[in-house]
């Protein structure tokens, strides 16, 4: 009996910390989808880590509300939201989120042209990583829209 509590026991500790441990996603809403968005980047201990997973493209209905949720770690540290056309080139316009606020359900799917367009949840550092943060893209492509750009 002795031997199974004590991995028992140290599986238990080892699921304890002060929190997580790795780049954590953004919870994007849409109708009744639900999409987890991995960063593109992360100011992490004072460095800039770039991952290269490719940003999600989700189909929209149009008239419909985007709500974006952050890490509250994110919330506390300030974020905004960047609009870009479809080839993630050209800034739209941005989206300012009051301080501490973890979720954003102001935008809807017909407030911009085109109809494929980018949101890039842009996190607020600082100092750290000479003022570049951590940054979540995700593409939407409105129906009745167009990937040819």
């Amino acid at each position: 009996m002795r031997r199974a509590v004590l991995p028992v026991a140290v599986l238990l500790l080892a699921g304890c910390g002060s929190g997580p441990s790795g780049p954590q996603d953004v919870l994007v809403e849409v109708g009744p989808q639900e999409v987890q968005v991995p960063p593109s980047q992360e100011c992490i201990d004072g460095e800039l880590q770039r991952f290269s997973a490719r940003p999600p493209l989700v189909e929209v209905s149009p008239d419909t509300t985007v709500r974006l949720t952050v890490p509250d770690s994110v919330a506390e540290r300030g974020w905004g939201v960047q609009v870009y056309d479809d080839q993630l080139q050209e800034q739209l316009g941005t989206v300012d989120v009051d301080a501490g606020q973890a979720v954003l359900a102001e935008i809807n799917t017909s407030d911009v042209v085109p109809a494929t367009f980018y949101l890039v949840v842009v996190e607020d550092t600082g100092e750290a990583c000479e003022g570049v943060g951590g940054a979540w893209p995700v593409g939407f492509l409105r129906a009745g829209g167009d990937l040819t750009g």
